[in-house]
Formats: C-alpha cells, sequence, structure tokens
C-alpha cells in the first residue's frame, strides 16, 4: 500500500484544494507535496538496498491488483532503488517548485495548484508502474497537466508552442502504445506485466521494431536530436513553474523509462544500434552546446543548456557499462536540482528587472550578493566543477564513453567546455560589472532563500557524499547489466 500511496495522496489534495478558498491554494499544495515529501523521507528509511529479487532487482513495497482481469491488467506497482531515485526527485523537488511560484499571484490558482499536484501524482505513477498498460496512462497523465500549465499561464505564442509540444509527444506515446500492445500479445497468459514482458525472448526482428517504437517515445519526451525542437521553445514560453517540471522532473520520464522498458526487452538491439543512439546523443551534445554559446536570454540558454546535459546521460546509458549506468542515475538527479535552480534564478531577475536579455542586466552581485553568491554555486554545479552534484555523474558519463570510444568521449566533452563559456559569460555579464540601468535589485526573500538554499545544499551534499545514490541504486545497475549479458547475442 506504501507505493500505492505515493501516487493517491497528490491525487487526493489536488481534488481538495477546490474545497478552499482561492486565496488558500497555494498553502494547500504546498502543505501537500510537503507531506508528500516526508512520507518519501519514510520510505527511504524502509527500503532495503540489499534486498534482491528474482525479476526486477529489489523491487519492494509491491502491491499488484487485478484491474481488467478479462485484458490481464493489473495495479502493479512497486519500488526499486532507479524508481526510488526518482520518486525522490519528484517528491523532493515539487515543494521547492510551489515555493518558487510564492511571489507571484495566478489567475485561477486552485486550477493552477491542481495541474501541479496531478502532475506529481502521474510522474510517481510513471515510476513506480510495473504494468505497462498502467505505465502507458500514467505517462499520457503526466502529459495532460502541462499542456494546460503552458496553454493557460504561458507566455506569447502559446498555443501555437503547446500544439507542437503536443503532437510531438503523442505521436511518440502511439509508437509506444503500438509496441506494449504486441509484446501483450506475444506474452503465454496475455499479461502486460513487466514480468512477462522481461520473460519475453524476442528474436532479432522482432527486438529491433520493438527498440525504436520505445526509443522513439523517449527520444522526443528527454529530447534528443533531431526530436527536440519543441523544447526551447516550451521551456521559454511556460511560466516558471512549468518549465521546472518539465525540465527538472517529466524529461527524465524518458530517461528512467529506457532503463526500465527498453535494456532488458531488448538487449540486443541496444547493442546493435547503441552506436547510432551515441551519434545521436554526441550530435546533440555538440549542437546544443554550440547554440547555446550564442543565446542572449537566460531561460533559452538553459535550455538548450539542458539539451546538452541529457544528450550526454542519454549517451552514458548507450555505453552498456556500469560506469555508463551509474553516471546517468547520479546525473539525472544532479540534472534536475540544477536546472530547476537555474530557471529560478532567471525567474528571480524578470521579476526584479524585467528582462532576462542577458546584456541589459550587470552589476546585480552588488545589490544582491547572497543571490549572486546561490546563482554562482549552481552555476558552477551546471559545469561540473569538483565537489559540486554535476561532477560526479558527468565524470562518470564522460569515463564510460572514454571506454567505449575515444571520438565518442572527445565529442562529448565539449559539453564541459562550451558549457563553461556560457555559462561563466552568462553570470559575468549579468552579475558583475556595473550596469547605470540597475540601481536597485532586492536580495533573495525569505521564500526564495527557501527554494534556493536547499538546492545550494543539495549541490554540495551530493558533491561531497554521492555514495547515497549509488548504494540506493548499485542492485538495478548489477541486474540490468545481468540481463543484458545474458540475452545478448552476438548481432542483429
Amino acid at each position: 500500500m506504501i507505493t500505492a500511496a505515493l501516487i493517491a495522496f497528490p491525487f487526493l489534495a489536488a481534488l481538495l484544494l477546490f474545497l478552499l478558498p482561492a486565496n488558500m491554494a497555494k498553502k494547500g499544495a504546498l502543505i501537500a507535496t510537503l507531506i508528500q515529501a516526508v512520507f518519501t523521507a519514510y520510505v527511504i528509511f524502509l527500503f532495503d538496498i540489499n534486498e534482491h529479487r528474482s525479476f526486477l532487482s529489489n523491487e519492494q513495497f509491491i502491491l499488484s491488483q487485478n484491474w481488467i482481469s478479462s485484458m490481464g491488467i493489473r495495479f502493479f506497482v512497486g519500488l526499486d532503488g532507479l524508481s526510488l531515485l526518482m520518486v525522490i526527485l519528484t517528491n523532493f523537488l515539487l515543494p521547492l517548485i510551489i515555493l518558487s511560484t510564492w511571489n507571484r499571484e495566478f489567475r485561477q490558482p486552485k486550477l493552477f495548484y491542481f495541474l501541479i499536484l496531478m502532475m506529481q501524482s502521474a510522474l510517481v505513477g510513471v515510476f513506480v508502474s510495473l504494468d505497462a498498460f498502467l505505465y502507458y496512462i500514467f505517462w499520457e497523465l503526466a502529459l495532460i497537466p502541462i499542456y494546460f500549465i503552458v496553454l493557460i499561464w504561458g507566455g506569447e505564442n502559446r498555443v501555437k508552442i503547446t500544439f507542437k509540444f503536443f503532437i510531438y509527444t503523442l505521436l511518440g506515446s502511439l509508437l509506444m502504445l503500438a509496441a506494449i500492445i504486441w509484446l501483450y500479445l506475444q506474452t503465454t497468459d496475455r499479461s502486460f506485466g513487466i514480468d512477462a514482458f522481461y520473460a519475453l525472448r524476442l528474436d532479432a526482428t522482432a527486438q529491433r521494431w520493438i527498440f525504436w517504437a520505445f526509443f522513439l517515445a523517449y527520444a522526443i519526451k528527454i529530447p534528443l536530436l533531431p526530436f527536440h525542437s519543441w523544447q526551447p521553445d516550451t521551456y521559454t514560453t511556460a511560466p516558471n513553474a512549468g518549465s521546472m517540471l518539465l525540465s527538472g522532473i517529466m524529461l527524465k520520464m524518458g530517461i528512467y523509462s529506457i532503463f526500465r522498458w527498453i535494456l532488458p526487452i531488448t538487449p540486443m538491439a541496444v547493442s546493435a544500434y547503441s552506436d547510432i543512439v551515441l551519434m545521436m546523443c554526441v550530435a546533440g551534445i555538440v549542437y546544443a552546446s554550440w547554440i547555446a554559446v550564442g543565446q542572449k536570454e537566460l531561460k533559452r540558454l538553459f535550455a538548450w543548456s539542458s539539451i546538452a546535459h541529457v544528450g550526454l546521460i542519454t549517451a552514458g546509458i548507450f555505453t552498456l557499462s556500469q560506469t555508463g549506468f551509474q553516471g546517468a542515475m547520479v546525473q539525472m538527479l544532479a540534472h534536475g536540482v540544477n536546472v530547476v535552480g537555474l530557471f529560478f534564478i532567471a525567474e528571480i531577475i524578470q521579476q526584479r528587472t524585467g528582462t532576462t536579455e542577458i546584456e541589459k542586466l550587470g552589476g546585480i552581485r552588488q545589490l544582491a550578493p547572497v543571490f549572486a553568491s546561490c546563482y554562482m554555486v549552481i552555476t558552477f554545479a551546471s559545469i561540473a566543477l569538483p565537489l559540486t552534484n554535476g561532477f560526479i555523474g558527468e565524470f562518470l558519463l564522460l569515463s564510460s564513453l572514454y571506454d567505449y570510444s575515444f571520438i565518442f568521449a572527445s565529442f562529448a566533452g565539449l559539453t564541459i567546455i562550451f558549457g563553461a563559456v556560457y555559462m561563466l559569460r552568462a553570470y559575468k555579464t549579468s552579475m558583475l560589472g556595473e550596469n547605470p540601468a540597475i540601481t536597485v535589485f532586492a536580495d533573495l526573500s525569505i521564500s526564495e532563500k527557501l527554494v534556493l538554499f536547499p538546492i545550494v545544499g543539495l549541490i554540495l551534499f551530493f558533491g561531497l557524499f554521492p555514495q547515497f545514490i549509488f548504494n540506493l541504486t548499485d542492485e538495478s545497475v548489477k541486474y540490468l547489466l545481468t540481463e543484458i549479458s545474458n540475452h545478448m547475442v552476438p548481432t542483429l
């Protein structure tokens, strides 16, 4: 019941918001997300990192109830180290995302926070689902709230941009649905259970088609080149809370799903097409980094930077190595924390100055030293400075790429060089020097400190003590490597 409660609580809290006065919706949403975070901490305490199960590594807190028995559909959920890592990311970031809106007023506030809590419920559902049909439902449910958040509260051209985002993700989802139905038809007992899918021994041709049907859906969601064009516009147009949800958590759905639904089911196809995927990832890293260098607006710069970072994470996965898997898992958490911090930095600057154009800023450090210091730490984490959370993951990812191919590693390593260029230049221009046009810039308020201080703390904590993530995900990594090794044949 613990896993079901993680899904159900934000869903019920979202419904209860409509019983509150409009001016209490924000406080109600914050209280709900804080309760969910405390409950998640309790789950971490109960979780046994040494427990091992036969088909899903250390899957725990399993709940399996018949739902639509005639079709073999169950409410089948559980947690292993990987899914718990994603639940931690989701449920610990949501209170910070709610707090980031504290100084803003939204029209229809009950609807706005209802959608955020509904999205939290759907995201947790994606990460804990062990039935493919249930997984697909939560996958689609996570899309609906963010669609309306951007459409109703977004900026200029939001209708056109949101429609493009919706079409991209919907087409990818339909490909995945087709693959799920085909796999269901291959099971001996007509089951959507992940255990039944993992038990299948597909031939080379079947793995090829299933791999691409799943991978294209995830490549759009992450996004990878050339399926990235929806992302910068959507991140820039979305209200800040929407940008945080998209970049900090939602894109991790695609990366997580590669681990959960591609690697164990189509290991031969993964091995055969790893070079193609790596070329996509590395090309995206170089392209996005180069575009980011030329950006003149902070939110677009952070959006392009995100494409480069998630490209590196995905590349590490397709090295099919323990180092690559561990690096990807560490970096998923680090990227989520860092990018939420960056978008909140952009939001504060927008509120104080009315612009996020880099060339119109400057001299802010003298006026707001605490704010500038927090921004500096987040910037250092984003460029993978040692002793920050960004360093551990990127070091492991680049190490795995070097072991796989020196050429891939050489090009992928450009993300650090270019990242230092565009992130440090943006910081220098916006924070240092003098700007006669900016004479007043209030330092952090209490609510803003409650967002940025925990982010800075997490950056330093996981930079100094990453072993928590390694311990949590170790059994999941071992299981994935064993599955791939056991079911591998030469090539397709």
